[in-house]
């Protein structure tokens, strides 16, 4: 008969394989990171039982096959907030790349959570399902089933911002050391504001509505006035800048380089006066003092080209 040697696959609580989470489960994992490496598709070495994190010990910590940490945390039983915490206190303690928890009985909160958590951060979560199987009277045999982890849609998220989150960085130390420099050599221009981590650094320029502001990106910097009055004001703004374009001639002799002069046209509704600086941007952090010499040179220039047309504007 077609099939007569074919086992039903029979499932065996969990408790009668391992008696006790800690000293059964958790140990079997220990001797065995092999099964859960495929489970996740990371090969795992270097298992660890009850790693100190802080005043907590991590179940399991294993490395991948670059050597950074891979928390494991298990619950023979259905999944809980208690143990997701847990989860995500052990991977900031130990600053690991990866957590891995395995339950008896994924709930779907908890599903949707860890879904989230590889959608919303660079470390990668995984979701496993874990039974206990046999065939007839063979011995019972784990079964891991991988319930969710990091897409490569997700990963790819997760690079992303983490280097937004380097390039929000850099950029507050930059503005940091820029503002040093400008108190340390007495010009109160931008002086007195807090650095942050956006891509320019901006303050009043007299009239409501413009502003004088340093940028900078990653190969560039660059100094401009920003001109906008506000919703429903873009007649207004495209007015002042057309007066001030009118002085074109006066404001680049004056500042002693070609200006580019930006309308608020089509779907813009600010308007520009910049320059971009063939110096470098944030990628060139050996040159930055370089840089912010000759950005702060260029914006004393700049403000003292266009500060007699900005205060002759009738607004």
């Amino acid at each position: 008969m077609v099939g007569e040697n074919i086992g039903r696959l029979e499932r065996v609580p969990l408790k009668d394989v391992w008696k006790h989470e800690a000293h059964g489960f958790t140990k079997w994992l220990e001797s065995n990171p092999d099964v859960l490496g495929d489970a996740i598709d990371i090969p795992l070495a270097n298992i660890e039982r009850e790693r100190i994190a802080g005043s907590f010990r991590v179940d399991l910590v294993a490395e991948d096959a670059s050597g950074n940490p891979v928390i494991i945390e298990n619950q023979l039983e259905k999944s809980d907030h208690d143990h997701l915490g847990k989860l995500l206190t052990y991977l900031a303690a130990i600053e690991a790349k990866a957590a891995v928890w395995i339950v008896a009985d994924p709930r779907p909160e908890h599903v949707k959570a860890i879904s989230w958590l590889n959608d919303s951060s660079s470390a990668s979560f995984y979701l496993l399902k874990i039974e206990a199987v046999k065939i007839g009277d063979s011995p019972s045999a784990p079964m891991l089933t991988l319930i969710v982890g990091p897409s490569e849609e997700s990963k790819s998220i997760g690079d992303t911002k983490k280097e937004i989150a380097v390039r929000h960085t850099l950029r507050r130390r930059f503005w940091t050391q820029l503002i040093e420099q400008l108190r340390e050599r007495g010009i109160p221009l931008h002086a007195n504001i807090s650095p942050g981590d956006d891509p320019w650094l901006s303050t009043g320029a007299g009239k409501s509505g413009l502003s004088l502001s340093y940028g900078i990106r990653m190969t560039e910097a660059w100094v401009y006035l920003y001109i906008y009055r506000g919703k429903g004001a873009d007649e207004e703004t495209r007015q002042i800048f057309d007066e001030l374009a009118a002085k074109k001639q006066q404001v680049e002799n004056a500042y002693g380089a070609t200006l580019e002069w930006s309308r608020a046209d089509g779907g813009t509704r600010r308007c520009l006066i910049s320059h971009v600086l063939d110096v470098g941007g944030l990628r060139q952090e050996d040159k930055w003092n370089q840089i912010q010499d000759a950005m702060i040179d260029a914006m004393s220039r700049f403000e003292k080209a266009l500060r007699p047309y900005i205060e002759a504007l009738n607004i």
